[in-house]
């Protein structure tokens, strides 16, 4: 029984294993030649402000007495720039939304085995494409963007990891710090002529990341006063900086904007989630290269938000957070990252219609590069016989529309080539997408082989051990035959000499094999199985049929409960009055009647709500009452000893459900 156990421990722990292999593996591939755009760009630097955790409501809605909470940000919208809301990813952390925005991909999920802090695989992103990127901020996000940076042109500064207090009173030291730094980095640049120098050359970059309002969320909820408070200190800090910027570099019109946020917060002060207050972040940019606002009578978003905002009038354009990589690359004309598959949002684009289309035109070769790596990666570790192409893009395809892409930039018909250079994109990354889960189906259908084989021998052994089913079948004396493991073996060797034709990693080789063992466990119980399949037959067909329809539709119940969760109450319903249809009642009322009393208690929960962005009252009182008269309960059989201190116990607990 201990060998069984151990067994089934380490099958169980392939299989879980297997999930990440399956769904969770880097998208990135390598050998990507870097694509930029030939027409000058519209700015020389660019400063990216991104406060950590800002939810978009809260920036752009109106406070009680109708002001904005950030007054200089909503007069950019109003007077010198373009908005939106960026919609980030799950997971909704702070790692993979820096990722996004930088390198313009969406991380692998697995990466937070490693907490977001270290770079699973190497990648590139706009401060490794600048000529010199300055960042301040938290010594968990800056590390890993020079980490990957070829050469030495990515200067990080970032405060003691000690200061990132979430219990701390005030937050907003975390972002007057990166102010305070980046105001003595110009003093000293205007007394340093080296550094003078650097600083006034093109395709440079400035990173301001701004922790505060995060770590006040999580302290003291989004709703909270601290919260609110650090979103005008930030307001206050970025209309300081940019008042530095234009003093520095003499108004020259050449420095491009960005504020936005790498995740939002719920109610709770919680991230990592799917829910809109914690995917929806604001972006505003402004500057050189960048629209100026534009006045509207309807906007295209049919959410409520654009009335709770009062900023109906002002053009919204939404994009997605990996769209700011290669936006933030166009502006400052260096390559676009060579990972990115951002979407060039040319709407926000003040230029001419060439720049556009030769931005766009970049935009559609940079991920098609992507795709034509990916898919000889995956054509050269496949067996001829066995590859299956992406058809929606061949070879000749691509050719075809570079071509007539080319031609209607020739013919200055530019809004066609922007529509054909999207049309490429999609197509792009839908073959990415395909080739990335191109082993999927082999590998799902070798681990569903793997895992019905443990479920049948545990089920065989089962049956063995309890029920006198094989007794009338064994035949003594019967020596085993040696086909069987022949077989097996014979079917091992080849599919090791299959993976190994195909170059497969080493997990591959534990998902394929360790159904081979499993399988020839179960065929061993042969007699076994032969007396089951006897005794099935001699069943009543009816009662078989009614059997497996019971199955079935238990079943279909489970997977109705992940999309509908009162499933989960019918079928604990159903559950609580199946002893009362069988011979335990007979035998065991007692027990009977406490299965479906607890069945019937278990089936409450699926119908309550799940936590949301507002907390319920009512059902922290209530469970507070469960557990009180619980403790009564338990009260009446302890009466006699410890009183006193079941009687303080009670008085806490009704002061803990009472307390918001």
């Amino acid at each position: 029984m201990l060998l069984f156990f151990a067994l089934g421990l380490l099958v169980h722990f392939v299989f879980f294993a297997s999930i990440f292999d399956i769904y969770f593996t880097s998208p990135l591939v390598h050998g990507m030649t870097p694509q930029v755009t030939p027409l000058p760009p519209p700015a020389k630097r660019l400063v990216l402000f991104v406060a950590d955790g800002l939810r978009a409501d809260a920036l752009y809605e109106l406070d009680e007495d109708g002001n904005s909470r950030a007054p200089f940000i909503r007069n950019v919208i109003m007077h010198e720039g373009s908005w939106g809301v960026s919609h980030t990813r799950v997971p909704t952390e702070s790692r993979p939304g820096h990722v996004a925005l930088i390198a313009g991909f969406y991380e692998d999920v697995s990466a937070v085995a490693k907490g977001w802090k270290e770079n699973p695989v190497e990648f590139d992103s706009l401060f490794n494409e600048s000529k010199y990127t300055w960042s301040w901020g938290s010594p968990d996000i800056l590390p890993m963007f020079a980490k990957g940076a070829s050469g030495d042109h990515v200067y990080t500064y970032s405060y003691d990891a000690q200061r990132e207090d979430f219990g701390a009173h005030d937050a907003t030291k975390l972002d007057t710090w990166v102010f305070d730094k980046v105001k003595d980095f110009f003093d000293a640049a205007r007394n340093n002529q080296s550094l003078f120098s650097i600083v006034n050359e093109e395709k440079v970059v400035f990173f301001l990341h701004l922790l505060g309002i995060d770590t006040n969320g999580h302290a003291h909820r989004p709703s909270s006063r601290e919260y609110k408070d650090n979103i005008k200190k930030v307001d206050d800090g970025v209309k300081e900086i940019v008042s530095i910027f234009k003093h520095f570099y003499e108004d020259d019109g050449k420095t491009a904007f960005i504020f936005t946020s790498d995740h939002g917060m719920t109610d709770w002060g919680s991230h990592g989630a799917g829910h809109p207050s914690e995917t929806l972040t604001p972006f505003v940019t402004w500057g050189a290269g960048i629209k100026f606002p534009q006045n509207v009578s309807a906007q295209q978003y049919e959410d409520e938000f654009l009335k709770e905002w009062r900023l109906e009038n002002w053009k919204r354009q939404d994009i997605n957070q990996a769209d700011i990589a290669p936006l933030m690359a166009s502006l400052i004309g260096v390559p676009f990252p060579l990972n990115s598959v951002g979407i060039l949002p040319v709407g926000y684009l003040n230029n001419t219609g060439l720049f556009k289309a030769e931005s766009m035109f970049t935009n559609a070769v940079q991920i098609l590069e992507q795709f034509k790596v990916k898919m000889t990666q995956k054509k050269e570790a496949t067996l001829p016989f066995l590859f299956t192409p992406f058809k929606l893009l061949s070879d000749s395809q691509q050719l075809d529309i570079l071509r007539k892409a080319r031609s209607y930039i020739k013919q200055e018909k530019f809004d066609d080539v922007v529509s054909l250079c999207e049309e490429l994109i999609d197509l792009a990354l839908r073959g990415l997408s395909y080739y990335h889960t191109y082993d999927r189906l082999f590998l799902g259908i070798s681990v569903a082989v793997g895992f019905v084989g443990w479920t049948s021998y545990a089920s065989l052994l089962i049956i063995k051990s309890h029920s006198d089913i094989p007794r009338g079948t064994r035949r003594e004396g019967k020596k085993p035959h040696h086909l069987l493991p022949c077989s097996f073996i014979v079917a091992g060797v080849l599919v090791a000499c299959f993976l190994m034709i195909q170059a497969c990693p080493w997990t591959y080789y534990v998902y394929c094999l360790l159904p081979v063992p499993i399988w020839y466990a179960v065929l061993k119980e042969r007699e076994v199985i032969q007396a089951l399949v006897e005794s099935l037959l001699a069943f009543p067909l009816s009662r078989f049929v009614a059997y497996l329809l019971v199955f079935t539709l238990g079943i279909e119940v489970l997977v109705l409960s992940f999309f509908y969760r009162y499933m989960l109450t019918a079928g604990l319903i159903v559950f609580a009055g199946w002893p009362f249809l069988t011979q335990l009642w007979t035998r065991a009322k007692i027990t009977c009647l406490s299965w479906a009393f607890f069945s019937l208690l278990l089936a409450v929960f699926p119908l309550m709500p799940v936590v949301g962005r507002k907390p319920d009252l009512s059902l922290v009182m209530g469970a507070g009452l469960l557990v009180l008269l619980l403790s009564l309960a338990v009260l009446a059989t302890l009466v006699k000893r410890k009183l006193n201190l079941v009687k303080d116990e009670l008085l806490v607990l009704l002061l803990q459900s009472t307390v918001k």
